[in-house]
């Protein structure tokens, strides 16, 4: 009797103590896969490779808007209507989808091409600079020029000048992050999954640059508002 009740504790308690483990583990089964590749991120993966372009536009829309979305959150920067989502939002969701997805799905493609089955270290580099000369100089001028759109511009000379002043700033930081970004897509990622990899990168870079400009314009429209005289 006291063995069986023994047993029976010992059991009841190792349940209870590998309740939490056994959600976390469900969990990252879910999203993963787990050993059956059937999660979420294993699906993703799966339609990446079945469906690459269509996948990709889904991804890069879905992270245009939401980055849209929480750079004006993070911002304070509410419409008139006390709210944040913003008419930009839809509208960076169809330049997300059907100008950069595709963009990047077309030079991203040429790069690797260009550098197939080449994996020396003279190779990578290479692919690098070719990267940071040609494929990011095209799709900055794209986003620029879309971002004119977005906000307004619908002259030609508009979306000049808004290139022409964006275009450096916007170039550093790509400098600064598509080399590290690219290496360690070399280095770590399949080829497919390079596209939506580099979105992500954009996302977060995008997000915080997007924020603290919202921050400086409404600062600014304070102070005019405070101060008029100085206008």
């Amino acid at each position: 009797m006291s063995v069986k009740f023994e047993k029976e504790t010992i059991r009841d308690t190792t349940n209870v103590r590998g309740g939490k483990h056994d959600i976390a583990h469900s969990v990252g089964e879910a999203l993963t896969g787990g050993k059956g590749q059937t999660g979420y991120l294993a699906a993703y993966l799966q339609q990446l490779q079945k469906n690459p372009l269509r996948t990709k536009m889904l991804t890069s829309g879905t992270l245009a808007s939401l980055q849209e979305l929480l750079a004006s959150w993070i911002a304070h920067d509410r419409t008139k209507h006390g709210h944040y989502f913003s008419p930009r939002i839809p509208k960076m969701a169809i330049y997300g989808a059907f100008i950069s997805a595709p963009l990047g799905h077309v030079l991203i493609s040429i790069l690797q091409k260009m550098f197939a089955g080449r994996t020396s270290l003279k190779a990578k580099i290479l692919q690098i600079v070719v990267s940071n000369l040609i494929v990011s100089p095209i799709q900055n001028v794209v986003y620029l020029a879309s971002m004119a759109v977005i906000a307004g511009a619908r002259e030609f000379h508009q979306v000049r000048a808004t290139v022409r002043a964006g275009f450096l700033p916007v170039m550093r930081v790509s400098w600064i992050t598509s080399p590290l970004a690219l290496a360690f897509a070399q280095q770590f990622l399949p080829e497919h999954t390079w596209v939506p990899f580099f979105n992500i990168i954009a996302f977060i870079i995008g997000t915080y640059i997007n924020a603290h400009t919202k921050k400086k314009r409404l600062a600014a429209l304070r102070k005019k508002v405070r101060f008029p005289h100085f206008d």
